[in-house]
């Protein structure tokens, strides 16, 4: 089976493939894990569909080849629970071009988690 690219040592399907297919994220970090894999994959449908309305771009300024990261690294998080309406994530992805180190902001839209906007350190 092959390993999730987020990391978390589970298998791509019973991890965020299962995301990808349109399990709803428990939490902000799952989500935020999904969306990561997503962007190594390639897959712009779903970065696009779990973006907050209110800041969503456009579906054609969203990467549809995936981008080499490596290595995902959680830092830290903030809320984003079952059981919270808000989330921070922040988080490290490792490329063979460096570290791209951000602080994403997830709220809950219609029940499910999505991201809202991230600040990149």
């Amino acid at each position: 089976m092959q390993p999730c690219p987020c990391g978390t040592g589970k298998p791509y399907a019973a991890c965020c493939g299962a995301l990808h297919r349109g399990a709803k994220a428990p939490t902000a970090e799952a989500l935020m894990r999904s969306r990561y894999t997503a962007f190594v994959g390639g897959l712009a449908d779903y970065l696009h569909s779990t973006w907050a309305k209110a800041t969503r771009p456009a579906l054609s300024k969203l990467p549809s080849e995936g981008l080499e990261f490596n290595r995902l690294q959680i830092v830290r998080t903030q809320g984003g629970s079952l059981f919270d309406s808000e989330g921070v994530v922040e988080f490290a992805a490792y490329s063979p071009a460096g570290v791209q180190r951000e602080v994403s902001r997830f709220v809950r839209e219609d029940g499910a988690w999505v991201y809202l906007d991230g600040d990149v350190r």
